[in-house]
């Protein structure tokens, strides 16, 4: 079972730290990737919506520079 953290960006993300714990993945985005890696089983936590929602049709990035 596997912690992911998606579309987190503020002040929101040391709050969900605390209620629950360090993510095993962080996700900038709910994209087609971030729907695939989430696994049965694993808890997906989203700063805004939900896993139900529609990805994004594009892309975000891996990394931020």
């Amino acid at each position: 079972m596997a912690l992911h953290f998606i579309g987190f960006r503020g002040d929101e993300y040391g709050r969900a730290i605390r209620i629950f714990g360090v993510p095993d993945f962080i996700h900038i985005g709910w994209d087609r990737w971030a729907r695939q890696e989430v696994m049965p089983g694993d808890v997906a936590v989203f700063a805004r919506g939900t896993a139900k929602d529609e990805p994004s049709a594009y892309a975000f990035p891996d990394l931020r520079e």
